[in-house]
């Protein structure tokens, strides 16, 4: 019988207002909520206070929550949502004649002279009593960056950029006070169009290569239940997560990579040779410490970091500052570990991890 086909999870690329709202809104909640690399959403709180002859009278208040998403994979629009909820007034104060600004801002980006087009009803002005009398203060805004103007290795065609909302609460005439400006933080939008993830060709239409996403870590989740198909793999890296110094080579200083954001994994994909060099030197290991006969059973030599990224078995081989020894070579089943590596490549793909440090991963094993 052929075995069962293994999938790893398409992310998410979508997040509903009431969904940004119940992570942001709550009491302690964040300033800024992450679903995926695809969907993600920021809030705040517009808060503006009336002063007469130097007291205050009144405050007029509202929230503005932001959703990033790209809504498709073979599409390099990203779409910003904006919602104007939750007014409050206190005090007989003109707020139809306070004005509200909104508007999507790209102060930077990374080649700078990449040109952006843009479409959606941002930048918009508006009264707060205009707003709260609107069914829905909703507003949008896209940006998009064609294919061709980035930088990178392997033709990965990057342009990166810096996404910043900003509304403005403009001051009153014959009230003092200045006016109220904020500035919620977003997270990077990055562009690519590199030649081994999905939508390469765009679908034969060249202007529509690539696709889009936030500069965010990917988390590879692997589980160790038993009927998770990679459960021999995942186990293998709590092992060397949890107890590296009883992990093969020796090595009382190992600590691998992927645990945290501070230290991620790079996929290494362009460099074939390197890939071979990471996977033999694991093999040899296996072969090292567990006999040459480590296969009997049905396994596979699994190691971790795995033999895609940068930080493989042959690291210390070409970054001098790098630790020796510093991975985990074992024997474990060879259809859950195969399994894994067909998660791990569907992973890298349907999250687009490039090549290189300009992009990395973190892995979590749940039981």
């Amino acid at each position: 019988m052929t075995p069962a086909a293994v999938t790893y999870p398409n992310p998410a690329r979508s997040i509903s207002l009431a969904e940004c709202r119940a992570k942001l809104d709550r009491t302690g909640g964040g300033k800024f909520y992450v679903k995926s690399r695809f969907a993600v959403c920021t809030g705040i709180r517009m808060l503006s206070t009336w002063t007469k002859r130097g007291a205050p009278v009144g405050t007029s208040e509202t929230k503005v929550f932001i959703r990033g998403t790209v809504p498709k994979e073979a599409d390099r629009t990203m779409k910003f949502d904006y919602d104007v909820v939750a007014f409050k007034k206190v005090g007989n104060i003109p707020t139809d004649r306070e004005m509200y600004k909104i508007e999507g801002t790209i102060p930077k980006t990374w080649p700078d002279k990449a040109k952006h087009s843009k479409g959606g009803s941002l930048p918009v002005t508006k009264s707060f009593d205009a707003l709260k009398a609107m069914p829905s203060a909703h507003f949008t805004h896209t940006v998009r960056y064609a294919p061709g103007q980035g930088h990178g290795g392997g033709a990965a065609d990057v342009v990166a950029a810096v996404y910043q909302p900003v509304i403005t609460a403009s001051a009153v005439p014959g009230w003092i006070g200045a006016p109220s400006v904020g500035k919620p933080f977003f997270l990077a939008p990055r562009w690519d169009a590199a030649k081994y993830l999905n939508n390469a060709t765009g679908g034969g239409i060249p202007k529509n290569r690539g696709g889009a996403s936030f500069a965010y870590l990917a988390t590879l989740q692997y589980s160790t239940k038993a009927s998770a198909p990679e459960r021999g793999a995942a186990a293998h890296i709590k092992k060397a997560f949890t107890t590296p110094k009883a992990t093969k080579p020796p090595n009382g200083d190992k600590k691998v990579a992927g645990q945290s954001a501070k230290e991620p994994l790079h996929r290494l994909y362009l460099d074939t040779a390197r890939r071979k060099e990471n996977r033999s030197k694991a093999v040899a290991a296996c072969r090292r410490y567990f006999g040459p006969d480590y296969t009997k059973g049905g396994k596979d030599c699994d190691e971790y970091p795995f033999a895609t990224t940068y930080e493989g078995a042959a690291q210390a081989e070409h970054d001098p500052f790098a630790e020796k020894l510093n991975y985990s070579a074992m024997p474990v089943n060879a259809r859950q570990n195969q399994d894994a590596g067909i998660l791990l490549g569907q992973f890298m793909t349907k999250n687009r991890i490039i090549d290189g440090p300009e992009d990395g991963f973190i892995v979590k094993i749940t039981s």
